[in-house]
């Protein structure tokens, strides 16, 4: 049996390669529905773009390399081919855009753009072993428990990475690459809670507020969430991205820096309220409880002179943490680092050494931020491997 391209892996990236390589294509996957994180992805209604990426949005090791394939099939391109499909969508906060209703009507799009252009699914297929000889890639497969053997000029690697493993996920494409001599950048958790000891905010579970988090590297100004075993909110997650194990954060409850003036006022007209009060206006009470065990938030307002609550403010603005760890894979929403940019072409995807296998979405050391950037780069790496592929076979 064979076919002129096989895809491995029936995701966001991978079907939408598929919509776009041609009629002699299959997508294998070995779990039993196509867009697994699609579904599950913006509380089951899919952050399926974002209107401002850009090259800056995304980590690797290789800045550049996501510029090409970004600018060739942006945002746009497929907030029209949604709108052409009939779907609504909004955008929700930051550029995020969602759909009205539920992300399977996303799945749905990607299989009607893969039927019209002739490609095929196989679920509930697994990849035993892959070779490479004259007659270009052959795949031992187990399909719903028979062996099948299938031979491709082409073959695209797009199983992702090991983030979510409850739901299948794997570092095959990491093994397939290394395997033909790609290399594979360190891969660790990314958009991933924080964990803490159990007892360090038990009591704040649930608590969430503004904030910004930052480290040396980056900063985000978005929600801040306790939970019973640490920090999570997307100002958590996106800067998990930028944190290694055993470095400290640094926390702004104050972002817009107003707190100061406010306590000021209010001391001049209302002097005999409890500092702790007036703060409660400004932060969650739970927060400002928990807080006055870490300062010294005793006294009325009246008690403070203007140097004491510039204190309190600053070490609110500069609040020090230190993680024992993330939540891992388990629940990271990504996994980065992956295959080497260094071995890929950035216009085309296909491994500089290896003509006619090809690396897409986050098995690829691309990783975006939170907020629709990663579905992004699935797009547009899926489309630059999917048209290069029928260039070449087309001659056109």
């Amino acid at each position: 049996m064979r076919r002129e391209t096989i895809i491995i892996g029936a995701g966001a990236a991978g079907m939408m390669c598929a919509a776009h390589a041609g009629p002699d294509t299959l997508v294998i996957d070995h779990a039993r529905n196509p867009g697994e994180k699609i579904r599950i992805s913006g509380g089951g209604r899919c952050n399926f773009t974002n209107m401002y990426a850009a090259p800056e949005n995304f980590l690797s090791q290789n800045p550049h390399f996501a510029k090409s394939a970004l600018a060739r099939y942006t945002q746009w391109d497929f907030i029209d081919l949604v709108t052409r499909h009939g779907i609504a969508w909004h955008e929700k906060t930051l550029g995020q855009l969602f759909c009205d209703g539920k992300a399977t009507q996303i799945i749905r799009m990607l299989r009607d753009e893969m039927e019209k252009t002739g490609a095929e699914l196989w679920l509930h297929t697994a990849v035993i072993s892959v070779r490479h000889g004259p007659e270009g890639f052959t795949l031992d497969l187990d399909r719903d428990g028979k062996r099948v053997s299938i031979t491709c000029h082409n073959l695209v690697l797009a199983t992702g990475g090991k983030s979510i493993p409850k739901m299948g996920a794997t570092g095959l494409a990491y093994d397939i690459a290394r395997q033909f001599g790609l290399d594979v950048t360190e891969t660790r958790p990314g958009l991933v809670p924080f964990t803490f000891p159990p007892e360090r905010f038990s009591g704040l579970a649930g608590v969430a507020l503004p904030a910004r988090l930052s480290n040396d590297r980056a900063g985000f100004d978005e929600a801040l969430l306790f939970t019973h075993r640490g920090l999570s909110g997307p100002s958590v997650l996106q800067i998990s991205s930028y944190w290694r194990e055993g470095e400290e954060i640094r926390i702004d409850l104050d972002p817009e820096g107003r707190l100061f003036d406010s306590l000021r006022d209010t001391r001049q007209i209302s002097g005999r309220k409890a500092l702790t009060t007036e703060l409660a206006r400004a932060l969650p009470a739970r927060l400002v409880d928990h807080l006055a065990g870490v300062l010294d938030l005793s006294g009325n307002l009246a008690d403070q002179s203007d140097a004491a609550l510039r204190g309190i403010c600053d070490a609110l603005r500069d609040w020090h943490l230190t993680p024992s760890g993330s939540e891992g894979y388990r629940t990271a929403e990504v996994t980065l680092g992956g295959i080497d940019t260094d071995g890929l072409s950035s216009k085309t995807m296909e491994a500089k050494s290896v003509p006619g296998l090809y690396a897409i979405g986050e098995a690829v050391d691309v990783t975006g931020w939170l907020g629709g950037y990663n579905f992004q780069w699935a797009w547009s790496s899926g489309h630059a491997a999917g048209a290069a592929i029928r260039t070449r076979a087309t001659g056109s």
